[in-house]
C-alpha cells in the first residue's frame, strides 16, 4: 500500500473508475535511487506542486501502474458510439472527435493507496473520491505547511465500537490510566537512550570527548526510567505532574545529546515546538506531522477515542490520546530519520522561516521510508507501520483489561 503525499499548491483530487485522479500541469515521473519512493513533479516554472508516492515494495519492484487519464471522468476517457456521432443537419452524421488525453493528469490504482496526505491549501478533492477513501479505509489527512496536523477523513463506520472507548474514558480514573503513563514516559526515554548510542557510536573514534558526554547523558535517562518506575498514585491526576516533571528533564538532557550529533552551522541549539528559528527544528515538526497522521489513524482503526488521553491533558481540539501515543516513535521514526538525512548530506534549508519544496519532500520521503521499514517485534519482523497499528489494538485491549501494555523499544 502506498501513501500519497501532495506537498503543493494547486492539485486536483478526483477518481475515474477505481483509480486516483491527480490533476496538475505537466505531470511525470521520475525514480529517486536510494530508497522506495516516487516523486510526480506537477507543476511549471520554479513552483511545482508535488506529489509523493512512497510504495511498500522496494526498488526491485515494479513502480505501481500509472497513466495519463482522459478528461472525461465520468466516462473513464471512453466515448459510446450516441457520443461519437451527432446528427448535423437534416440527413448527415459526422463522427464527433475523441478529445485528446490531457497531459495535465496521472492516475493511480485505489487499490494501492494506503493514505493521503494533504500538506499544502489550494488542494481540492472530490466528493467521489472521500467516499471512495471512506470505504476502503483509506484516511486522507491535512497537515499546515509546517506539518501540524488539523483534520483527518475516515469513515465511522469502520471502528463503531462503543465498548472499546467506554473503558477507554473509565481507564483515566483508576490505576489503569497510571500503568499506561508511566508505560509511555519509560518507553520514551529507553529509546531516546538508545538513539543516542545507535548514532553516538560512530563518535567514538571520531569525537571521544562527545562520545564521553554522550554516555553521560544516556545514563541521566535511565535513571529517569528507575524514577518513573517507583511513582504510585491511585489516578493519572495525581501522577501527570511527578511524570511531567521527569519526562521534561529527560527531554532537556536527550536533546543536549542530539545537539552533539548534528553539525554547528545547521544553528540548532534546543527543541523549539512551533515558530522553529532553525531548519532542523522545522525538519523534526514537519516530521512529527506525518508520524502524527500514522498513529492518528491506527488509533482510529483500533476503535479509540483520539482526544482522551492519560498523560497529556484534555484540551478543545487537542487529540490526546494521539500525542501519548506518538511518544513512544518521535525517536525510531522521525528523530533517526532526520539526523540519517543530515548525516547523508541532504540539504535541509529554509526560506521565510518555511521548509523548502524540496527540503519538505526530502523529510517526508526519510519519514515514510522509515516508517515502511522492517524491525523485531514480538519476536517478529514487521513494518514499523505495521507496529504503530499493533500498539494501538494492544492499547485498546488493556484499557479492556487484557495484558499490560508494553511500548515499542527501539533496539540500536
Amino acid at each position: 500500500m502506498d501513501s500519497v503525499i501532495i506537498s503543493d499548491y494547486g492539485v486536483m483530487l478526483a477518481k475515474t473508475g477505481e483509480r486516483l485522479v491527480i490533476r496538475g500541469p505537466k505531470p511525470r515521473l521520475e525514480l529517486i535511487e536510494g530508497g522506495p519512493q516516487l516523486f510526480l513533479p506537477l507543476g511549471v516554472n520554479h513552483k511545482r506542486p508535488t506529489l509523493t508516492v512512497v510504495t511498500s515494495d522496494g526498488l526491485k519492484t515494479p513502480p505501481p501502474p500509472l497513466r495519463r487519464a482522459a478528461p472525461d471522468a465520468t466516462s473513464g476517457g471512453r466515448l459510446g458510439r450516441s457520443e461519437q456521432t451527432s446528427l448535423r443537419g437534416a440527413d448527415r452524421i459526422e463522427p464527433v472527435k475523441k478529445p485528446k488525453k490531457s497531459p495535465d493528469e496521472i492516475e493511480l490504482p485505489l487499490f494501492r493507496v494506503g493514505e493521503i496526505v494533504i500538506s499544502s491549501p489550494g488542494v481540492a478533492i472530490s466528493a467521489d473520491l472521500i467516499e471512495a477513501c471512506c470505504e476502503r479505509g483509506i484516511r486522507v489527512s491535512f497537515l499546515t505547511r509546517s506539518g501540524k496536523p488539523y483534520a483527518m477523513l475516515s469513515s465511522p463506520m469502520l471502528t463503531a465500537t462503543v465498548i472499546t472507548r467506554r473503558e477507554q474514558l473509565a481507564a483515566y480514573n483508576d490505576s489503569r490510566g497510571v500503568e499506561l503513563a508511566k508505560a509511555i514516559v519509560r518507553g520514551k526515554l529507553g529509546n531516546q537512550a538508545s538513539l543516542l548510542k545507535y548514532f553516538g557510536k560512530y563518535l567514538k573514534e571520531a569525537n571521544p570527548p562527545a562520545f564521553h558526554d554522550l554516555n553521560v547523558l544516556v545514563k541521566s535517562l535511565s535513571k529517569g526510567r528507575a524514577d518513573t518506575a517507583r511513582i504510585s498514585e491511585p489516578n493519572i491526576d495525581s501522577a501527570r505532574e511527578a511524570l511531567l516533571s521527569i519526562e521534561g528533564l529527560a527531554g532537556r538532557t536527550y536533546w543536549k545529546g542530539v545537539r552533539l550529533l548534528i553539525p554547528g552551522n545547521l544553528g540548532f541549539e534546543s527543541r523549539e515546538h512551533r515558530g522553529a528559528p532553525d531548519p532542523v527544528n522545522s525538519a523534526l515538526n514537519y516530521g512529527y506531522g506525518i508520524l502524527y497522521t500514522q498513529v492518528w489513524g491506527a488509533i482510529m482503526n483500533a476503535g479509540l477515542e483520539p482526544f482522551a488521553g492519560f498523560l497529556h491533558v484534555d484540551r478543545p481540539g487537542k487529540p490526546s490520546l494521539v500525542l501519548d501515543m506518538v511518544e513512544e516513535f518521535r525517536q525510531p521514526v522521525v528523530d533517526r530519520a532526520v539526523i540519517a538525512a543530515i548525516g547523508h548530506g541532504t540539504a535541509i534549508e529554509t526560506r521565510e522561516g518555511m521548509l523548502t519544496d524540496d527540503t519538505r519532500r526530502a523529510i517526508a520521503s526519510a519519514v515514510l521510508e522509515r516508517v515502511e521499514s522492517e524491525v523485531n517485534f514480538r519476536g517478529r519482523r514487521h513494518k514499523l507501520k505495521s507496529v504503530i497499528q499493533i500498539q494501538a489494538r494492544n492499547l485498546a485491549s488493556f484499557v479492556r483489561g487484557g495484558d499490560s501494555y508494553r511500548t515499542f523499544s527501539f533496539k540500536w
